[in-house]
């Protein structure tokens, strides 16, 4: 194979690795955030913390996640001042907190399946 034809067969592989990497992690983004909100934090905080969980999530992805799971009832939410600044806490609702023992149920098994195959 030519050097140039291997460069493009190479950066057609990384594009689709890249895509299906990044649609493996969007499901699990879901089961992230809501296991760190099983306590109360605004949105910075959980940032951070999943990052140092390993788990990095840009802004531009948080917020609309989060607006999204508390429109759907996951969450609750509440604006309060803290160190001179408006910030806005999420945490678990009841009815986020019943979703999130299922989906970890559904995790568990589907990752014990997977382990297997690979």
């Amino acid at each position: 194979m030519r050097r140039m034809e291997w460069l493009r067969v190479s950066q057609d592989e990384e594009l689709l690795f890249e895509s299906l990497r990044l649609e493996l992690r969007r499901g699990s983004l879901i089961l992230a955030v809501l296991a760190s909100l099983r306590r109360e934090q605004y949105g910075y905080s959980l940032r951070v913390a999943l990052g140092e969980a390993g788990i990095e999530m840009e802004e531009s992805t948080l917020y609309p996640l989060l607006r999204r799971l508390e429109s759907q009832g996951l969450l609750d939410s509440e604006w309060r001042e803290e160190d001179r600044r408006k910030k806005r806490f999420y945490r678990l609702s009841g009815r986020g907190e019943a979703i999130l023992a299922r989906l970890a149920t559904e995790w568990r098994g589907l990752s014990a399946s997977l382990e297997k195959m690979l």
